[in-house]
């Protein structure tokens, strides 16, 4: 009898760990469970990612280096165009923010393409709008790129799809109970029984062991709005994705719009998140403070949350103490450039296997979910 194997959350998280368990156990019998009508419909359907190599915890920059090969060269019978498109990424900051370019710069030497400083001149080149009199030092990760959320998820689907994995929407788990070695999963589309439960639920992720009586992890969500503008009527192309050092706005084109979003990190309960008019006024404030832009309207806003673990690093594995009730949480603000390793790594450690040596960087301890419990 293959193995059943039930993983809940649609996201990019559930659905890069589906994937990967079909390429590693292909006999398996794996379904995907997800509560909205569509997949994505959360976090994942709202980000607007970028491959940054310098973000995160040691653990979450293992993860993306892990990712890295997938995102640049993804196989060629999951995707119909490539995943990444190359943009760098400005950091500005004020006299008073130096100290913080020294740490960022610190930070950033261990990527592939490491950090580097750059002169007025070249910022105002990459970002043409900023307000010269503003701006004391500015750094460039002159090797990032976008990555196509759309087309990411896409891909895992389709190898899911294809490897004979199963898609449920509009089905959700409320609750789970041992069934002899296994689960008997309570849904609102009946019961199913699972030999194996992947927790990818995002922001739901302690939802979802408090009703499987298993012990939660400590997550928490965290807002994080963003909005569209119209651009400057200026062609943007080639222009980076520009922030403030101390991470308070960031902006990019989008076409003829501009990107905003005020980086906010402000807890909230698991929901389908709402904008708040005064996070997109503090937005446009600190973004017309250092730009040129003079931002006075918006022509659509929407928020997302980000879920984080206590200690900030992802929270992959197998609980300690129910070994067939699998974690894949905590992604925080790299859950897209990371998935094609999280799901990897997942998968390896589901079935009591060890992680293959593309995890080579990683700490595995910094992602054990007993680590909250004492048992690293």
């Amino acid at each position: 009898m293959s193995t059943r194997i039930a993983v809940i959350g649609g996201g990019i998280a559930g659905i890069s760990a589906a994937h990967h368990l079909l390429e590693a156990y292909p006999d398996a019998d794996v379904v995907l469970l997800e509560m909205e009508a569509t997949l994505a419909h959360h976090t994942t359907g709202r980000s607007a990612a970028l491959l940054l190599e310098n973000l995160g915890t040691p653990s979450a920059r293992a993860l993306c280096s892990a990712s890295v090969q997938f995102l640049r060269e993804p196989p060629g019978d999951l995707v119909d165009a490539p995943l990444l498109a190359h943009r760098p990424v400005l950091h500005v900051a004020t006299r008073e923010q130096s100290d913080q370019v020294d740490q960022m710069l610190d930070e950033g030497r261990s990527a592939t393409t490491p950090t580097i400083e750059v002169d007025l001149d070249e910022a105002l080149r990459l970002f043409p709008p900023l307000r010269r009199e503003r701006l004391h030092r500015t750094i460039v990760e002159p090797d990032s790129a976008d990555i196509d959320v759309g087309a990411l998820h896409q891909a895992f689907v389709r190898g899911f799809r294809r490897a004979g994995g199963r898609i449920a929407t509009s089905t959700r788990v409320d609750a789970a109970r041992p069934d002899g070695d296994g689960w008997r999963l309570e849904t609102t589309d009946g019961d199913l029984g699972a030999d194996l439960v992947v927790n990818a639920a995002g922001a739901w992720g302690d939802v979802v062991a408090l009703g499987a009586g298993v012990e939660p992890v400590g997550l928490q969500p965290r807002r994080r709005t963003a909005f569209m503008v119209n651009g400057p009527g200026l062609e943007t192309t080639g222009w980076a994705f520009t922030e403030g050092v101390d991470e308070g706005w960031y902006i990019k084109d989008d076409g003829p719009q501009m990107f905003c979003s005020l980086a906010e990190e402000n807890p909230s309960e698991p929901c389908d998140a709402k904008p708040e008019e005064m996070d997109v006024a503090l937005a446009i404030d600190r973004i017309n403070e250092a730009t040129t832009l003079g931002i006075r309207s918006v022509n659509s806003a929407w928020t997302g949350l980000r879920t984080f673990s206590p200690d900030e690093s992802m929270v992959i594995g197998p609980d300690p103490e129910h070994p067939t009730f699998v974690w894949c949480v905590g992604q925080g603000g790299s859950g897209i450039q990371t998935s094609p390793g999280a799901g990897r790594l997942t998968a390896e450690l589901a079935l009591g296997g060890e992680p293959s040596a593309v995890f080579a960087g990683l700490v595995l301890d910094e992602v054990a979910p007993g680590r909250f419990r004492g048992q690293g």
